[in-house]
């Protein structure tokens, strides 16, 4: 390895963003929407007189089927019979060797990750920007104006890949991201501010592909998230794959729809709802002993919580509302849908950076980000549940003579082990000066932004040089790859653009062009 001997460590920066514009009065009114871009389901919103509101049209109901079905007019969204991909959500920023892949039977071998639908051979990238955009033209059939901007949700625990894909979908979709943000940090946003409530709250999020706890501290408009932790591979798609194995039985979706059935009914199709909770049980446990270790780790009791809110379709279990309740030993909160709450609070934070608000929102990193050392070992550089935006530095010098060059690796996990966490990123500053061994310093600061995004950057303080990098996985597209695919689906969509030109001229007359922010 290229690394020696560890130096200084300090933290350099911390800042908080105030979740709003300088000058929130100087913006042009436009249509801002938030999106809970889901597993199964994903769900659009807008702040419409001043509350925010799932937006329904053209006889869809307020869920949005996370699928994508081949016709011969082309591919279409929201499809739930025939041939479709769905649940792909779960494969985004993930390499052919996840165990996950092994779920998906459209899966190409050979080819990455890549998805075959009839005559199409698409990435999880690519499926999610087909979703989003059908969302985009949603809204703006329902405006009847062009969507000026998103904020889009993802789990708590998505790592700097599967983000940096999220926001490769979104570009590929035409939307602009104002950010992303955490579903359960959205979620307590809508409750927050619908309810006034105060104190430490709960979010419990038992979605259709990840589990999520976060812990947020509410108070004076200040939203802070004290702790998170989950699991990407906990999901109600894992049940399904549970109950199948019982039923003995490949086709997924009779499960799945069994499972609907049995929330609400105690016997359904031969089976009972006792066989479905014996199944789900140790999923609940381990959601659970994931919640206690988030709590563990806050320094706080489940006696310390104000509230807990459910969020995940999952939720509509009653099994799982009694677990949970007996866990934290109150009746949790569940009157806001929890299939909504998510797209509510990214509806609130859209409409709060586009226009200004007196809500201060604090995210933190989901997991640890460091540096690969001597011997395979992990430094970590910014730890998990550090405040965002952050930045942090350490020093490093050489370990043999002359060294040249460094490679600097960048992983991101709490193993203690490179080989156990997700490798990020690796880049090379090269063009040391001859040094003896431990004279060079080599100064390599991390940032983070409110988004959880991360660069990477080296500064060798004798000479000067300097290095950085946006941290973009080896998972999903690289920006080239990227840059074409908007290029081509521009050249496809002649007459979306055309529609979109019309709608902004009609716009010319009363509305003054955004500026450059």
């Amino acid at each position: 390895m290229t690394f020696g001997e560890k130096m200084t460590k300090t933290i350099l920066l911390q800042l908080v963003e105030p979740g709003q514009t300088p000058n929130p009065h100087t913006n042009p009114p436009g249509i801002v929407v938030g999106i809970d871009l889901g597993t199964t389901h994903s769900v659009l919103a807008a702040v419409l007189e001043g509350k925010p509101r799932v937006l329904e049209i053209e006889g869809e109901g307020p869920l949005v089927p996370s699928t994508l079905k081949a016709s011969t007019t082309g591919l279409k969204v929201g499809e739930t019979q025939g041939d479709i991909l769905s649940s792909t959500k779960r494969l985004m920023g993930r390499g052919p060797e996840d165990p996950i892949c092994s779920q998906f039977p459209h899966l190409v071998a050979g080819q990455g990750v890549r998805l075959k639908l009839a005559d199409y051979g698409l990435t999880p990238v690519e499926v999610a920007s087909h979703i989003l955009s059908h969302l985009r033209e949603k809204a703006e059939k329902f405006f009847e104006l062009p969507v000026e901007a998103a904020v889009i949700t993802v789990p708590a625990y998505f790592d700097e890949a599967a983000r940096i894909a999220t926001k490769q979908a979104s570009a590929l979709a035409g939307i602009k991201v104002l950010r992303l943000i955490n579903e359960p940090t959205a979620a307590a946003l809508a409750y927050g501010l619908e309810k006034g409530i105060g104190g430490v709250y709960a979010v419990y999020d038992f979605g259709g592909g990840t589990f999520d706890l976060s812990l947020l501290k509410l108070e004076g408009g200040v939203f802070q998230v004290l702790g998170t932790g989950g699991d990407l591979n906990l999901g109600g798609d894992d049940i399904d794959h549970a109950l199948a194995d019982f039923l003995k039985t490949k086709d997924i979706r009779r499960a799945r729809f069994l499972k609907e059935k049995l929330t609400d009914h105690d016997s359904f199709d031969g089976v009972i709802r006792e066989d479905l909770e014996a199944i789900v049980t140790p999923f609940i446990t381990k959601t659970l002993r994931i919640t206690d270790e988030v709590l563990r780790n806050a320094e706080l009791t489940p006696r310390d919580v104000e509230g807990v809110v459910l969020v995940g379709g999952m939720t509509r279990m009653p099994m799982v509302r009694r677990e949970v309740e007996a866990f934290f030993k109150k009746t949790p909160l569940s009157d806001i849908d929890p299939d909504q709450a998510v797209a509510l609070g990214a509806a609130l934070s859209a409409h709060g950076l586009q226009y200004g608000s007196d809500i201060l929102l604090l995210d933190v990193t989901p997991l640890s980000l460091g540096l690969e050392t001597m011997g395979g070992l992990v430094e970590k550089i910014i730890p998990r549940n550090t405040p965002l935006p952050a930045l942090a530095s350490q020093e490093f010098t050489t370990y043999q003579d002359g060294q040249g060059g460094m490679v600097i690796h960048v992983v991101q996990g709490e193993r203690e082990f490179v080989q156990d966490c997700r490798s990020l990123a690796r880049f090379e500053l090269k063009g040391l000066p001859s040094l003896p061994a431990g004279a060079a310093r080599v100064r390599v600061d991390f940032a983070v932004d409110a988004e959880g995004l991360l660069t990477v950057s080296a500064f060798e303080k004798t000479t000067g040089l300097f290095q950085h990098v946006e941290v973009h996985p080896t998972y999903g597209l690289d920006q080239k790859a990227l840059s074409e695919m908007i290029l081509e689906s521009q050249k496809h969509g002649k007459e979306d653009i055309l529609k979109r030109l019309q709608v902004e001229e009609g716009r010319k007359e009363n509305v003054q062009p955004p500026s450059d922010r």
